[in-house]
């Protein structure tokens, strides 16, 4: 008789990295159960199980222990890059994930994966900041010896239908590029939605304990305005002027630096 397959929970699993994550344990053999939002009327893949859930208000333990039946690991894929309206960062990022990774202990899913990003380490935003908060409550778990957790940091990640990478193309296709001053040195290493899910796949597969972080990034190290121009040139451009803002406009670009490691 054949192993029963795992099951898997991935939050976030209709957004742009949670997407290719269920994709990807699926062609792997795994069931996924996909947490998504309330009310979501957007189709999943065949064989692919809903789980609705609110990343705004479900703030307690005993919210995911249903949700928790039967799983042998969770991802959490939850990210936003701007606070949407009526909800709090901090809950989406921190607070929600916290009861959710408490709830993984508590049931003795040990096998956690929270997907955050690799960011500045002096970034003041609130995305930086919740994010590492996140960091902190599953490592804290982790010491403890109730979780198996990683905390995985791309960089930044690239595909089709996401948003930074449609930001990037849009940037691309000016003939004058405006950049902040202090975003012109730092480098990227992009890396592929599809790796990134291929990463996750793997870790769920691993013998032995998870390492506690693991940086993700790609083969080629870039200043993100020449990345920009490679893909104008992609697009059969010419290099675009670098306009190079001072750097009192720091302030409408500091959710670019959280894509920015140093």
């Amino acid at each position: 008789m054949s192993p029963r397959p795992r099951t898997v929970l991935v939050c976030g699993a209709q957004g742009f990295i949670g997407r290719h994550i269920v994709a990807r344990l699926q062609a792997a053999g795994f069931l996924v159960r996909a947490g998504i939002r309330e009310g979501s009327t957007r189709a999943l893949p065949a064989g692919v199980e809903s789980c609705p859930m609110d990343f705004a208000r479900d703030t307690q333990p005993e919210t995911w222990h249903a949700r928790l039946a039967d799983c042998e690991a969770v991802i959490n894929a939850v990210g936003v890059l701007r606070e949407p309206r009526g909800q709090a960062m901090d809950d989406i990022h921190h607070t929600v994930p916290a009861a959710l990774f408490s709830a993984c202990a508590n049931t003795g899913v040990r096998r956690v994966l929270q997907v955050s990003a690799l960011m500045p380490p002096d970034s003041r935003t609130r995305y930086a900041q919740s994010k590492r908060q996140a960091e902190t409550t599953l490592l804290a778990l982790r010491a403890e010896g109730r979780l198996d957790a990683c905390v995985l940091r791309p960089s930044v990640v690239f595909g089709e239908g996401g948003a930074s990478t449609a930001l990037f193309q849009r940037l691309a296709r000016l003939p004058w590029l405006p950049w902040p001053a202090q975003a012109v040195s730092p480098r990227i290493q992009p890396i592929r939605v599809e790796d990134l899910a291929q990463a996750c796949a793997r870790l769920l597969d691993a013998q032995g304990p998870l390492p506690a972080t693991l940086d993700l990034v790609g083969p080629e190290r870039y200043a993100l305005p020449a990345f920009i121009a490679a893909l104008r040139q992609q697009q059969g451009g010419r290099p675009a002027h670098l306009l190079v803002l001072p750097a009192g406009l720091g302030a409408a670009s500091a959710w670019l630096g959280d894509l920015l490691p140093r």
